[in-house]
């Protein structure tokens, strides 16, 4: 008899424990989400949406140079600097914010071998750097600095426009998940469905490639002094991919 007892009192128990249990997740609004959850893990999509937008190039960098040679690296390094201080003062005269904004660049002193090992020489260089929105003010600014010459160029987006142009990019993805997420669902006969989880992407082509531009020569006498240095800004381009999954319901 008392092992009969046992036995019921068992089987009792297990039933009360799962009311209990059943009455836990009815009361709790968490464990019921897990639970639906749980019920809904064989129901998940993969998808995944992206956007791209080109835009001009609005930023261009142009980087000018002066070089000098000689004996004595001190007189090589004071001419470099004279030639330097003079163009980098009339540029600012010139310069204007966001339009083209004037800096300094690298500065180099190298010492010239001979057949036998020795020093022979010195070698410098220095640049200034030109750099804004206003194409046409900087490639002006620029044919102007003689004896200085243009050792490179190359265009870019500026942080703001990059800035804005990455968050347009970016809603126009996520609408596009969002309505591809739309379609699937009532494609497969649900009312609608939960986002499962999501990350967010983007590839910025942003900066531009540097350009042929033409070399201005002291001997060269072809271009005037207040000739534009000929310029063309590219494209910039911007993509955003959204992927995640998605519980149908």
């Amino acid at each position: 008899m008392k092992l009969k007892w046992s036995k019921r009192r068992s089987a009792w128990s297990a039933v009360g424990g799962a009311v209990l249990t059943a009455g836990l997740v009815l009361a709790n609004p968490v464990l019921a989400q897990e639970a639906l959850a749980t019920s809904e893990s064989g129901q998940v999509v993969h998808l995944n949406a992206s956007a791209v937008r080109e835009v001009p190039q609005d930023w261009l960098t142009m980087q000018l140079a002066v070089t000098r040679e000689g004996a004595d690296p001190g007189q090589v390094q004071a001419q470099i600097r004279a030639a330097l201080d003079a163009s980098l003062e009339a540029a600012r005269a010139k310069a204007k914010p966001q339009s083209m904004e004037v800096r300094t660049g690298q500065f180099a002193l190298h010492p010239r071998y001979g057949n036998n090992g020795r020093i022979t020489g010195w070698q410098g260089q220095a640049e200034l750097v030109l750099e804004g929105r206003d194409f046409g003010l900087i490639s002006r600014t620029a044919a102007s600095l003689a004896p200085l010459v243009v050792s490179g160029s190359s265009f870019s987006l500026s942080r703001q426009a990059r800035q804005q142009l990455e968050s347009d990019v970016q809603r126009e993805a996520i609408t596009q998940f969002r309505g591809k997420a739309d379609d699937i669902a009532k494609a497969f006969g649900f009312a609608g469905y939960s986002l499962r989880q999501v990350s967010v992407s983007s590839v910025d082509g942003g900066h531009g490639q540097p350009r042929p531009v033409m070399m201005m020569a002291r001997a060269e006498k072809a271009m005037e002094a207040d000739a534009a240095v000929p310029v063309e800004a590219g494209k910039a381009t911007v993509q955003v991919t959204v992927s995640g999954s998605i519980n149908l319901r």
